[in-house]
């Protein structure tokens, strides 16, 4: 005797394609839009049943959830695809955290569909982007989603300002999922609505060797924002044989300093060895070493770039320096104390 299951519709039932519909609850995390219901057979009448009796739930217009409790994020996603319709695709951050270029948050479903397409943004549940290069950006996943470079660009382009959208970018192309290259070409290809020279420049500052946004940080906040001599970016150094790469060095100038960009991955032991010989490698050369972390530098770039101009300037450098705007405000709080 075949077992009756309450949140089966009984035209499902009656017609013999439980198997049809079971597949695709499977395929859709357990969601399904009322055009895929009708042509299963289901009337509105045994929709309403359904949700009348607390089985099915309404999550976004023309669509339900066909089971109870929380909407797992897989289900959520879906809701927002069968919203979007036929040619809906994950984008912006929803597609980054699907590439794994971001972490997962709380939020809206991010969707780009072409233009002419009825779906609108829904509060707290899904947002609508448009595009008219819709066909050239898709990649054919399950579900479908932007490319990796056209999720970074998206992503960037969504920052308040320049300056956060160059951070943005430039954090997805450092953190090795996305590849600068393919960037350039999508920038060219599709030229974003805003913030095209800032993300130009967070590709090309990529390619001149920053590899890390704490790099990007150095290199316009402490070095640009004060008229400092611009670092050459991972110069080779050996140490016991093995080559290694400093994060900047001035050589180029005539000055024997290296300053290290210290980030997490020098709390691991063997990482921190390496640093102390490499250390010790570069006081034996008579170097000079200035060291920075995220901490650092994110709070007071300033602070940074005194200190290096101090031993710049130890060293011989006669250039003239500038005081960025942070620079006043430093200056009038240390006097206030």
């Amino acid at each position: 005797m075949t077992t009756m299951r309450r949140d089966v519709p009984r035209e499902v039932l009656a017609s013999g394609r439980l198997q049809e519909w079971d597949r695709l609850l499977a395929d859709q995390a357990g969601m399904v839009h009322v055009a895929q219901l009708r042509r299963l057979g289901v009337t509105w009448s045994s929709l309403l049943a359904q949700v009348e009796a607390a089985r099915w739930r309404a999550v976004v217009h023309g669509v339900y959830a066909t089971f109870t409790g929380p909407l797992p994020r897989e289900s959520r996603i879906w809701a927002a695809l069968l919203y979007g319709g036929a040619a809906a695709i994950l984008s912006h951050r929803t597609a980054a955290e699907e590439w794994h270029l971001t972490p997962v948050v709380d939020g809206p479903v991010h969707l780009t569909v072409p233009y002419g397409a009825s779906a609108i943004s829904q509060p707290g549940l899904v947002t609508v982007h448009r595009s008219r290069a819709h066909s050239h950006i898709v990649v054919g996943t399950v579900p479908p989603r932007t490319s990796r470079a056209d999720t970074a660009v998206d992503v960037a382009v969504e920052e308040p300002d320049a300056l956060s959208a160059r951070t943005a970018l430039l954090s997805l192309l450092t953190g090795g999922g996305v590849r600068p290259l393919e960037v350039e070409r999508r920038l060219r290809e599709r030229p974003p609505r805003r913030y095209r020279r800032a993300l130009a420049a967070a590709v090309g500052m990529v390619r001149d060797g920053v590899h890390s946004v704490l790099e990007e940080v150095f290199a316009v906040q402490v070095e640009q924002a004060h008229g400092l001599p611009p670092a050459h970016r991972q110069s080779p150094f050996v140490v016991d044989g093995v080559t290694l790469w400093e994060d900047a060095t001035y050589d180029h100038v005539g000055i024997p300093l290296t300053v290290r960009l210290d980030g997490r991955t020098h709390l691991r032991n063997d990482v921190s060895f390496r640093d102390r010989r490499r250390d010790n490698a570069a006081e034996l050369a008579g170097r000079s070493r200035l060291t920075f972390g995220w901490t650092d530098l994110s709070a007071d770039p300033c602070g940074g770039a005194e200190e290096v101009e101090q031993v710049l300037r130890r060293h011989g450098w006669t250039g003239r320096s500038t005081l960025c705007p942070a620079c006043a405000g430093r200056r009038s709080l240390a006097l206030d104390r």
